[in-house]
């Protein structure tokens, strides 16, 4: 079963529960899945992989929410937010913990030849397709520049 068939289920099941905030959660999931489907250029299919995207977009969306709710003093509606992150992280692949993280990302550097901060690019380019899905962006970002600061 793809990521798409868990999720709709996943809806019936939070609907039966009266789990509302798995419901949301879910609902908005469904609705990128099926906006992504119908987009202009799309074959109508859904790649776990084009499914996994869309989750990490929303759980960035509201990570960045709930930070913006918790500055302005709104603590009710970022608990919302962390709550469907919750939700949405759980048909996301397993994160790397952050010394897996930086052991692929040394292993990287060292195929790439990378010595210096100004070979970020190389690096990146390479670490995002290797990572996908594993890890967070700014995450691979700031460690790289940690690595490489490090070495020169």
């Amino acid at each position: 079963m793809n990521l798409f068939d868990t999720v709709s289920n996943d809806i019936k099941t939070a609907m039966l529960a009266k789990d509302k905030i798995r419901l949301e959660a879910l609902r908005g999931a469904k609705k990128e899945f099926l906006e992504a489907k119908t987009a202009k250029g799309a074959d109508g299919d859904l790649s776990d992989e084009m499914a996994i995207k869309i989750l990490q977009k929303m759980v960035k969306q509201r990570k960045d929410s709930a930070t913006i709710y918790a500055e302005q003093n709104r603590p009710e509606l970022a608990e919302k937010e962390l709550a469907e992150v919750a939700v949405l992280e759980e048909y996301l692949p397993k994160q790397l913990s952050p010394e897996a993280l930086e052991a692929h990302l040394k292993t990287i550097i060292a195929q790439v030849g990378a010595t210096s901060v100004q070979e970020i690019g190389k690096v990146m380019g390479v670490a995002t397709k290797a990572l996908a899905g594993k890890a967070e962006g700014r995450l691979i970002s700031e460690t790289v520049k940690r690595l490489l600061g490090s070495n020169g």
